[in-house]
C-alpha cells in the first residue's frame, strides 16, 4: 500500500495555506465556497476552508516539504531516534566503567563472593564455572589498570556525545548533522568488520548492514560531498517539489492564462 505522506502529515499537523500577493498565483490557490473562502494547502494540495495562514510575496512563502522530501524527513528522524537511544546506552556504559574503575577492589570481592554461591549449582550441572569464558573475561577486566579504565570511560563518553549530538542534529534536519552521521558511522565500519571476523552473530550482522545503509542513504539522498550535483541540486530538488513553485511554473508556461484549479474545496 502506497503511503500518501502529504495527507498523512496534514491529518496530524493540519493544513498550511498561504495567500500570495501575485494575482495570478492568488487566483490559482483560492476558491470561493458557500461557507466562505478556501485556500489550497501548500503540502497536500487540498482546499481548506478559512483564512490563509499567511500572505505576502510568493518568494517569502514558507517552503513546505512534500512527497519524497516529506518521506525523507520521517526516515531521518527514525535514524535520529536510533542514534539517540544508542548514545544513551553508551553513556550508561561509560558511567559504569568509570564507577568500576574507582571501586575495583570492592567489585572484585563481591564478584568472588557471588561466584562461591553459584559454584555448587554449576557443579550439579557439570559446568566448570571457574574456567567459563565469561568468568575469565570478567577476571581480565579486574586486572586492567585504573588509568586504562579511565581511558575506556573517556572514549565511551566521547562516542556517546557524538551519537547524541548526531541524533539531535538529524531530528532538527541540520545539514551538518547529516555530514557528521555519514563520517562518524563510516569511521566505525572497519571496527564492525573486525568484530565480525572475530565472531559472527545475527545482531552484529544486522548492525553492520543497518549502518552501511544509513551511510549510503544519507550520502545519496542528501547529495553530500558533491554527490548527484551536491547542495545546489539538493536545494533545487526541494524547491521543485514546492506547490507554489509548481503553480508558478504552470502559470508561466500557460502565459498567465488560468486553467481549472486542482483539487476540490472541502
Amino acid at each position: 500500500m502506497k503511503i500518501d505522506w502529504d495527507r498523512r502529515t496534514c491529518a496530524r499537523r493540519g493544513h498550511v495555506t498561504y495567500a500570495p500577493a501575485e494575482a495570478a498565483l492568488r487566483e490559482r490557490l483560492h476558491a470561493t465556497t458557500a461557507v466562505g473562502d478556501a485556500w489550497r494547502c501548500l503540502r497536500c494540495g487540498d482546499f481548506a476552508i478559512g483564512p490563509a495562514h499567511g500572505s505576502g510575496p510568493a518568494a517569502e512563502a514558507p517552503l513546505v516539504l512534500r512527497g519524497r522530501a516529506l518521506r525523507d524527513v520521517v526516515i531521518m528522524r527514525v535514524i535520529a531516534v536510533e542514534r539517540g537511544v544508542r548514545g544513551l546506552f553508551v553513556l550508561l556504559a561509560a558511567y559504569a566503567v568509570w564507577r568500576f574503575s574507582n571501586s575495583r577492589a570492592a567489585e572484585h570481592r563481591l564478584f568472588n563472593e557471588n561466584l562461591t554461591v553459584f559454584r555448587p549449582v554449576a557443579r550439579h550441572f557439570h559446568y566448570d564455572l571457574d574456567h567459563s569464558p565469561v568468568v575469565d573475561s570478567i577476571r581480565r577486566v579486574f586486572q586492567y589498570r585504573h588509568s586504562t579504565l579511565l581511558v575506556v570511560a573517556a572514549a565511551l563518553l566521547t562516542y556517546a556525545l557524538i551519537e547524541l549530538v548526531e541524533g539531535v542534529g538529524l531530528w532538527m534536519l541540520k545539514r551538518w548533522a547529516e555530514y557528521l552521521a555519514v563520517v562518524a558511522t563510516a569511521a566505525f565500519l572497519p571496527l564492525e568488520i573486525y568484530e565480525l571476523t572475530e565472531k559472527i552473530s545475527g545482531l552484529r550482522i544486522a548492525t553492520f548492514v543497518f549502518n552501511v545503509l544509513v551511510v549510503v542513504y544519507i550520502a545519496l539522498s542528501k547529495r553530500l560531498f558533491g554527490l548527484r550535483g551536491g547542495r545546489a541540486a539538493y536545494e533545487a530538488e526541494r524547491h521543485s517539489a514546492s506547490l507554489l513553485e509548481v503553480e508558478l511554473a504552470a502559470d508561466t508556461a500557460s502565459g498567465n492564462t488560468h486553467g481549472p484549479k486542482g483539487g476540490s474545496p472541502h
